[in-house]
């Protein structure tokens, strides 16, 4: 059991620079190790909340020399506790935290537990910032009549989650309309130092959002979990995590003239991904640091995700406490920052000589290196210089079908889509531009390149230069502040000139809530077979993701969103080619319109106010008139409504005892799917739209939803009988089972029927079957989504036999009690033979006590082939999460032993 914390030795007073006190810390260098001076900053956050929360139960001492010991521990894979200070949610991943919580209340009644128990025990932030759609656009009255469509649609979600908010103790529910949530932790949430009844320590956060990581660039430790570990994360649970190693990227230089943080992230995300990050830290050091804003540092820090690291991570220094002055923090909370960051030697203070860090591996990177790029067309990785950008849409248009590839036949590809759009003949090409959005907490949250895009938009515009009125353009604050220094600047009036009025403050486009294209260019594109491109300011373009009608998805600073819908396609050279031609018939080029950076930083200087951040803030927790007449039930025990179509009560718990199930292996397994590589998130559990043919479509469709009234997947995340049947509904879906045809669908392999993949899975259950899923590279790759394991799970896959996975998606596949499995490398389905036609067997011994994390299976088919796998069970805790059935039954059986 819990004993006292054996380093309560360590524990010192901070004073006050004017006298009296801050609180008491633990003190680092009082513990005068010399590893403790040389490890990078992110691990001495790790070290620090192991010190504070040491009990010699969930966190022991030996833990600490771990950490202590990172230069020699790192390499071995070694296992550590990690317990965050708080918690961060997103309504979409956040609705079904809540109602996992609310299941866990009653499934603790039922076993007799106090179901108060379930409570947050540490803060949690939920930010609603996923729903609202880009229905309306291009009007002043968009945000109203978008933020009207969003209550409509979602008004007993919302309710529910205003449940919460009252039902739960130390849940802050921001309501919707207030901004995106990674920003709103940039410029509000974010502590990074706590001051909690006299004890200080370092922020540091989970969240069930991949891009939590931008709040690195605030020197705060953040990323992304699923929402099954957050859950347990809430609730007390130390995470158990791998010691990562630390890529150390040293900034020297700075960016030229004109070139954008947009520019600078999509080349390290390439720099990043080729390097090999996945599971590591990144910590940005080097004298190129004081050339970079804080905006631009949570940018780099945002699309960890898109590089693959745990961590982008910007240590603390005099830039940070600037950002916090500006962003409205108060004198004295910068003061106590300051005084405690330099005390436990956390701080970086670039005038005095740094003593040299020590890293896994080094990177390093001139800022004057970096050029004007875009990514695309299907992946964040795939950068394109822009002066190769035409050049690149040929290739993707010759190429075969893949990720820089469309097989469009040469006859074809000049091919002219005419069309009436609202009574003006028009016409459609390969590349042409139907979406330009300026959206994405990545960029929305950095007013150089959003004063940046709207001074392209002035001199546009007093060019006399139009965008054509088919394209679908949009501009999506991540907060009220970037509207006041829009309209404070007196720019605003310019980008709404050229259609990118604001729609609304949360994620729109960037999570694919595109909302529809106008039905004559829908028509255009599906019936010419055009390949149409999107481009927006945000962080990930996988396939199908943003819009269903844009093949071509691309990346790009919201400058260049700007140009590229004056240019009205990709396929254009900007450096020889004119982005359209002016009021008095003159060619007008992209330099023509492009400020210098010296112009962008005067108007960020005059326009970006300290009082713009203290306003939207104080007015954020106060809710809006929609909001605040929604009524709810009150009561700590939620009252489930069975016709629900939003919220619903899962089935996780409904035969659970106290004992636990024990480890479970394959029996005779049929194949549910065969994947390739890079099978994304978004594959696995949709966030778009519902298809109307879609198993998900009918279930509502019979209980009485229009059609209009479908929503979003993401949207109906509360109710499992919807997400059960989305899993695997995505209509880009590649499964070799089909033989070449593309979208949701199956072999039911005793059969051969084809079928849906929820009516083919039921079938296996149905008759008693278990199924695995083959798969390559990458699987589960894309957001932090809790669905792409609760849905497998579901549909009643036992095993997941893939390549390789991405890390928040394997614990995921491990809290819903799916075993993951790793061919050997070098190894796949292919060398073995594999058809997917085969019957798996996995024989695992029945006490979890024989079972090594990351230790050989053997897997036997009944064709005679066999081969051996590593398990991915990767620590301890994750082996016991198994031997329960997974994390959710682990956490209530442990609240209920545990006598308070």
């Amino acid at each position: 059991m819990a004993t006292e914390n054996p380093f309560k030795s360590i524990l010192k007073t901070l004073q006050r620079p004017d006298g009296g006190e801050f609180g008491k810390y633990y003190s680092l260098p009082a513990l005068n190790d010399p590893r403790i001076d040389k490890l990078p900053y992110s691990i001495k956050i790790l070290l620090e909340s192991a010190i504070r929360n040491c009990d010699e139960f969930q966190v022991k001492s030996k833990d600490v020399e771990k950490i202590i010991d990172w230069e020699t521990t790192s390499p071995k894979q070694v296992e550590i506790p990690f317990k965050p200070a708080r918690v961060l949610l997103q309504d979409f991943t956040g609705v079904p935290a809540v109602v996992d919580l609310a299941c866990m209340r009653d499934a603790m009644n039922k076993l007799g537990g106090d179901s108060n128990k379930i409570n947050p025990l540490v803060p949690v932030d939920l930010v609603i910032d996923h729903s609202v759609q880009v229905d309306v656009a291009r009007s002043e009255n968009a945000v109203q009549a978008n933020m009207e469509f969003e209550f409509r649609r979602n008004k007993e979600r919302f309710a529910f989650l205003k449940w919460g908010s009252n039902a739960f103790h130390n849940m802050l529910v921001v309501p919707p309309g207030s901004g995106i949530v990674h920003q709103v932790n940039l410029e509000y949430l974010g502590r990074v130092v706590f001051n909690t009844n006299g004890m200080l320590y370092p922020d540091s956060v989970v969240g069930t959002d991949s891009h939590t990581t931008m709040i690195d660039g605030l020197g705060v430790a953040g990323w992304g979990v699923g929402g099954i570990e957050a859950e347990a994360a809430m609730l007390g649970q130390p995470m158990s995590m791998v010691l990562p190693g630390v890529v150390g990227f040293k900034l020297s230089g700075k960016l030229r003239d004109g070139v954008t943080a947009t520019d600078l992230v999509l080349t390290v995300t390439q720099m990043l991904r080729k390097h090999g990050v996945v599971g590591m830290f990144v910590e940005f050091y080097g004298e190129g640091m004081s050339e970079l804003s804080l905006a631009d540092r949570a940018t780099i820090a945002n699309m960890s995700p898109e590089y693959g690291a745990t961590m982008g991570f910007f240590p603390v220094d005099h830039v940070t406490l600037q950002y916090l002055k500006l962003t409205g923090r108060s004198d004295d909370t910068v003061s106590m920052i300051e005084s405690y960051l330099r005390a436990n030697k956390m701080f970086v203070d670039y005038s005095e000589p740094q003593s040299e860090r020590v890293y896994s591996s080094y990177l390093e990177l001139n800022l004057e290196d970096v050029v004007p790029c875009v990514s695309g067309p299907k992946r964040p990785h795939d950068r394109v210089p822009l002066n190769e950008m035409k050049a690149d849409w040929h290739a993707c248009l010759d190429n075969r079908v893949g990720f820089k590839g469309f097989a469009i036949p040469k006859e074809y590809q000049s091919k002219v889509a005419e069309f009436n759009f609202h009574g003006t003949p028009a016409q459609l090409r390969h590349g042409d531009v139907v979406i330009a959005a300026i959206t994405s907490c990545t960029n929305t949250s950095n007013p150089s390149v959003m004063l940046g895009a709207a001074l392209v938009a002035k001199k546009a515009c007093e060019l006399g230069l139009e965008v054509k009125p088919w394209i679908k353009t949009s501009l999506a604050p991540g907060s009220g502040v970037v509207t006041k220094y829009l309209q404070n600047s007196g720019l605003q009036k310019y980008l709404n000139h050229l259609g990118f009025h604001i729609v609304g403050y949360g994620c729109t486009t960037c999570i694919g809530n595109s909302g529809d294209i106008d039905d004559a260019v829908a028509a255009a594109i599906t019936e010419n077979d055009i390949v149409a491109a999107a481009v927006l300011s945000g962080n990930r373009n996988f396939e199908g993701r943003v819009n269903p009608l844009t093949r071509a998805n691309y990346l790009a600073s919201p400058p260049l969103v700007v140009a590229y819908a004056l240019a009205g396609s990709v396929n254009i050279d900007f450096e020889t080619e004119p982005v359209g031609v002016g009021k008095d018939g003159k060619k007008i080029f992209l330099r023509d319109i492009w400020p210098s950076s010296e112009e962008v930083a005067h108007v960020v200087q005059k326009s970006v106010l300290p009082d713009m951040f203290k306003a939207t803030y104080e007015a954020i927790t106060k809710g809006n008139p929609m909001w605040n007449q929604l009524s709810v039930p009150s009561g700590t025990l939620y009252a489930w409504d069975p016709k629900s179509t939003y919220i619903h009560e899962p089935p996780y718990f409904k035969d659970m005892t106290m004992s636990p199930p024990g480890p479970h292996g394959v029996k005779g397994g049929y194949c549910l799917l065969n994947f390739g590589d890079s099978i994304t998130t978004d594959h696995i559990s949709p966030a778009g739209s519902i298809h109307k043919d879609s198993p998900a479509a009918k279930y509502l469709m019979q209980r009485g939803v229009d059609r209009r009234d479908f929503n979003s997947y993401g949207s109906r995340r509360g109710n499992d009988e919807i997400m059960a049947r989305g899993t695997f509904a995505n209509i880009r879906l590649v499964n070799k089972l089909l033989n070449g045809e593309v979208g949701p669908k199956t072999i039911h392999i005793p059969t051969g029927e084809k079928l849906s993949v929820f009516d083919a899975a039921m079938r296996y259950k149905n008759e008693g079957h278990d199924t695995v899923i083959l798969a390559g590279a990458e699987y589960g790759s894309g957001s932090s989504r809790d669905w792409a394991a609760k849905g497998p799970m579901l549909l009643g896959v036992k095993a997941v036999i893939a390549k390789s996975f991405e890390r928040i998606h394997r614990s995921n596949l491990v809290g819903m009690g799916i075993i993951p499995l790793c061919f050997k490398p070098g190894e796949d389905a292919e060398t073995h033979g594999l058809t997917g036609h085969e019957r798996y067997t996995i024989d695992l011994p029945s006490s979890v006590s024989e079972i090594r994390p990351g230790q050989d299976v053997r897997v036997v088919t009944d064709s005679g082939k066999s081969f051996t796998c590593v398990i991915r069970f990767d620590t301890e805790v994750e082996l016991a999460y198994f031997d329960h059935g997974g994390i959710l039954q682990y956490v209530i059986r442990n609240l209920i032993n545990v006598r308070q």
